[in-house]
């Protein structure tokens, strides 16, 4: 599997057969938008820097909400969580995916804004591999926030999304803080390759860059 990340929310994992991507974004952010084609597209919600389905040059399944799915031997679960922390009556709701792909799990908690899960959210998750969360703050979980998230998942790896990056519009913070807060001196990488076997027994922090 190879994990690839656009900017914002948006990667795109892909194996021998089966190219998924999540939350493209609109240019109007500021970023280069994905292109060419897709065979899966995860979007956590409404919001112009989340839900840019257009960019595709083909006609994906588009999964949009909470719900069990399996396409193209992929097992998909969206779980109904909050874009805040007062169960959604400042920015709605917002769907966390679990993907299930060459026997890897991975959990994109979208724009999360509630800073603890509940238990059943929690159980709805279970066990993650590698767990793609925000860490921008303003709309979604911060650096302190998202390492408390960290906590309660308990993935074997950590991919950060959602901060300031070079040419984004959108006021968040920047990954440092974030880094901090984990302790991790991580460097960026262009694209991140990874089997089951390869799993680390200790949880790592890995930094994509655009």
């Amino acid at each position: 599997m190879t994990i690839q990340w656009y900017g914002q929310s948006c990667f795109k994992i892909q194996n021998t057969k089966t190219t998924l991507f999540t939350d493209p974004f609109s240019e109007e952010i500021g970023l280069k938008p994905p292109r060419g084609k897709a065979d899966i597209v995860t979007i956590s919600h409404q919001h112009y820097d989340h839900n840019n389905i257009a960019c595709f040059d083909n006609k994906p399944f588009i999964i949009k909400g909470p719900g069990e799915y399996e396409v193209q031997n992929v097992e998909i679960k969206g779980i109904l969580s909050w874009h805040d922390d007062q169960q959604g009556s400042l920015r709605g709701t917002n769907t966390i995916y679990t993907i299930l792909m060459d026997d890897l799990k991975i959990c994109h908690l979208g724009d999360l804004g509630q800073t603890e899960l509940e238990d059943e959210q929690v159980e709805a998750i279970d066990e993650v591999d590698i767990l793609m969360i925000p860490v921008g703050g303003i709309f979604t979980l911060n650096a302190t926030q998202a390492n408390q998230m960290i906590n309660q998942i308990e993935p074997k790896i950590v991919i950060p999304m959602h901060y300031k990056i070079p040419g984004l519009k959108i006021d968040v913070e920047t990954i440092e803080r974030f880094l901090k807060e984990m302790g991790s001196e991580t460097k960026p990488v262009k694209e991140f390759k990874v089997r089951k076997e390869q799993l680390p027994t200790e949880m790592e922090v890995v930094l994509l860059e655009p």
